[in-house]
């Protein structure tokens, strides 16, 4: 329902605003860019899905080798203990449960492209627990949270943007980043587990947030030991050795089992693309409903309205420079990356506006976009309270970019 009366709004303001601007200001040009808007979009949203395709493919006839062989339910044990209390829904060491994490922590290194395969795998199999097919579950918003929370212990992507830019420490928003997206995705889980009635406050959790915490801070430690010259070598070499060793243990895991590898790896194969062709519809609705919106500036309103408050209550308004970011991010991942680079190249990569936007970008993750790609690969309808809880862990993350600008850039 939630995404229902968004996705309607996005067009309906896009309209009013188009109106106004051919009625009282004569733009003749609005209408055919909105319409220019509809056609891109929908073209952008098919080149991804495309795209997905191949990455789909491979992965998920990698998760069918990884379950065969067993070590994804070997992950499962281990967390075993926290995601009980997290997805109270989901039996006692269920495949979903390896499946999870192996998403969250693509995620946290940031490997993307195999982030997505594991979580729509993931999301597939918390379908076949749900008893309401076109209703999203208990365990399938708290899972999408975690991902739109965008978790991320090594932002790569930012960092090498701010270096191509010209920034003089393109790492000097590695510390505002893994801060800013810790808290947006400690306040997701609040939040579902406030509108879920979840306890956080079991022994469990808190160990296991508590050990998290630790990680996070050695890890932050850690590279705050490293050359800026290094940091981004040693980040990406850690991230990838990590990941080709998780396919060579699922791999080998399959043999010891005397598993024939190569067909699991079909098997999985198979799935892959079929749920990659099912996203198509999903993601150009969603995405073509985002392009009307930015193209009808009501982006650029509520920015300058947000200015004018702010400079109404005499607050510093340098963050709102770095807005069209926080405001793309929700929507767009391409259109949040853009945003960001207009902005370095506005006003200087080591400017206060170019060092918040690189901050946000790296604070949360593209909640729209998750929703229309992991909803949309299992046929869900109705998200309930997915995209408040989303839109919440986001916001969380986007104040928290905005504090740790101000205290660490001034």
């Amino acid at each position: 329902m939630a995404l229902n009366i968004i996705w309607i709004a996005f067009f309906v303001i896009a309209f009013a605003i188009a109106l106004v601007k051919l009625i009282f200001f004569g733009d003749a040009d609005i209408f055919p860019a909105l319409v220019q808007s509809t056609f891109d979009m929908a073209e952008t949203g098919f080149k991804l899905s495309l795209g997905l395709t191949g990455v789909m493919t491979l992965w998920l006839g990698i998760m069918r080798v990884g379950e065969k062989g067993g070590m994804v339910g070997i992950m499962a044990k281990a967390v075993n203990p926290l995601f009980r209390r997290l997805f109270p829904e989901i039996p006692q060491n269920h495949p979903v449960q390896g499946s999870i994490m192996m998403n969250v922590a693509a995620n946290m290194l940031g490997l993307d492209n195999a982030a997505t395969p594991m979580g729509l795998k993931a999301m597939t199999q918390l379908q076949e627990l749900n008893s309401d097919k076109n209703k999203a579950s208990n365990s399938m918003i708290m899972f999408l949270v975690l991902n739109t929370s965008g978790l991320t212990l090594i932002p790569i992507s930012v960092m090498v943007y701010r270096a191509q830019l010209g920034a003089a420490d393109p790492a000097d928003i590695f510390l505002p980043i893994l801060i800013s997206t810790f808290v947006s995705t400690l306040v997701g889980i609040m939040a579902v587990s406030l509108v879920q009635k979840i306890n956080l406050l079991r022994k469990e959790v808190l160990l296991y947030l508590g050990s998290f915490t630790l990680i996070v801070a050695a890890i932050i430690w850690f590279f705050t030991t490293l050359p800026q010259e290094k940091l981004g070598v040693i980040s990406a070499v850690a991230s990838n050795v990590i990941l080709f060793s998780l396919i060579i243990s699922f791999i080998l895991l399959g043999v010891r089992k005397r598993i024939n590898v190569y067909d699991a790896f079909i098997e999985g194969a198979k799935e892959g693309f079929s749920i990659a062709i099912k996203i198509i519809p999903y993601l150009v609705a969603i995405l073509v409903a985002i392009g009307v919106f930015r193209t009808s500036g009501a982006l650029e309103y509520i920015t300058d309205g947000i200015a004018w408050l702010c400079t109404q209550a005499g607050l510093d308004t340098r963050f709102v420079d770095a807005l069209p970011t926080a405001f793309m991010k929700p929507l767009s991942g391409s259109g949040a990356r853009g945003m960001m680079v207009e902005t370095m190249n506005t006003f200087g990569a080591d400017s206060f506006a170019g060092r918040l936007a690189s901050t946000m970008q790296g604070a949360t993750d593209t909640t729209f976009y998750i929703i229309a790609v992991y909803f949309g690969s299992v046929g869900i309808k109705n998200t309930r309270h997915a995209v408040s809880c989303g839109l919440i862990a986001d916001l969380a993350g986007i104040i928290t970019a905005i504090f740790m600008a101000y205290l660490f850039f001034g």
